[in-house]
């Protein structure tokens, strides 16, 4: 049933490893038919009806995000970067950087701006579409709790006071004007210095972008009591000084200690629902008594939800100390 999902997934992850890799003679519409095993046409139909994009413009597009951060981070030429993404040209490349930002190549880096990239789509996501994990476990590591202190830093997000999880935040957000996934992550994916940036270009795995919730005397009670509210956002060092984009807040946070709940590398396909529940499990069974220490309900504390399953899969939530 799922299978032209599959297919087109499979053909984004191919895509994107191929900019990355500077291929560009494998990102042809012949070459990657070809490797799917349908003609030409047929490919470009079922990416259009599954992802509501043209390939030609999504690819576009994705070229654009990651030389955008080249342009960004480094201080290669502007031409060089251009031929590297497969511009024919320093003029081909600053038209169409400008028409999908709003400012010359040359300018941006002068003057970076958060201006809405590309993110990878996935088309194919179990629990997405409701098939749940395959239920192959594979991983038995047990989850990891240890303490850690964060120092001071800002946390620019947006933020939401109906939702109740990842999901329903982001189906919520839809419904406000520029506010959606595509949108806000794609904002959040062009700021320069995140503190957990990795070099990614796709939300929540390697672009710094993390859930957060929010200790809020105005937001929902969640399933211990507090209220709360739900955000998405990334963390900045103190010193940002950056434009704040409509619709987001920008959060100074204080250096403050913190309880870890981590699970290792996991499959997504095979594992995800499992290693939820067993950080569930964890941080319900933890005796924070026995550690000398409270969960801090402190408003503006916020408890950071990190997830890449290739790394890991940890909440973090604010502590306060009870004893020496």
């Amino acid at each position: 049933m799922y299978e032209w999902q599959q297919q087109i997934q499979s053909m984004v992850d191919e895509m994107d490893a191929c900019i990355k890799h500077h291929h560009d003679e494998a990102l042809t519409l012949r070459k990657l038919s070809d490797k799917l095993g349908y003609s030409e046409f047929y490919t470009t139909r079922k990416f259009r009806e599954i992802s509501g994009l043209r390939l030609r413009d999504y690819l576009r597009r994705r070229k654009l995000a990651f030389a955008l951060k080249e342009v960004r981070d480094s201080e290669r030429s502007l031409l060089d970067i251009a031929l590297d993404y497969g511009f024919s040209s320093h003029e081909a490349f600053t038209r169409a950087f400008k028409d999908a930002y709003g400012v010359t190549p040359s300018a941006y880096r002068k003057a970076p701006k958060p201006v809405v990239l590309r993110t990878k789509i996935n088309p194919f996501d179990r629990y997405f579409l409701g098939l749940g994990e395959i239920g192959m476990i594979k991983s038995e590591d047990d989850v990891k709790i240890y303490f850690v202190t964060i120092p001071a830093h800002k946390f620019l997000h947006i933020k939401n006071y109906e939702s109740n999880g990842y999901w329903d935040f982001w189906q919520k957000q839809a419904l406000i004007p520029g506010q959606d996934y595509e949108t806000v992550c794609g904002l959040l994916d062009s700021i320069k210095g995140k503190l957990d940036d990795t070099g990614g270009s796709e939300a929540n795995c390697g672009s710094g972008q993390i859930m957060a919730y929010m200790n809020d005397p105005k937001g929902r009670l969640c399933d211990w009591g507090i209220p709360r509210t739900e955000c998405w956002g990334v963390r900045l060092p103190t010193d940002y000084r950056g434009e704040v984009p409509p619709g987001m807040y920008l959060a100074d946070i204080p250096e403050g200690e913190y309880v870890v709940f981590e699970h290792g590398p996991f499959d997504y396909e095979q594992e995800n629902r499992t290693v939820e529940e067993k950080i569930e499990q964890a941080m319900a069974s933890f005796d924070y008594d026995a550690s000398g220490c409270r969960l801090d309900t402190t408003p503006g504390r916020p408890m950071y939800f990190y997830y890449d399953p290739n790394q890991y899969f940890k909440y973090i939530r604010p502590v306060s100390r009870t004893k020496g």
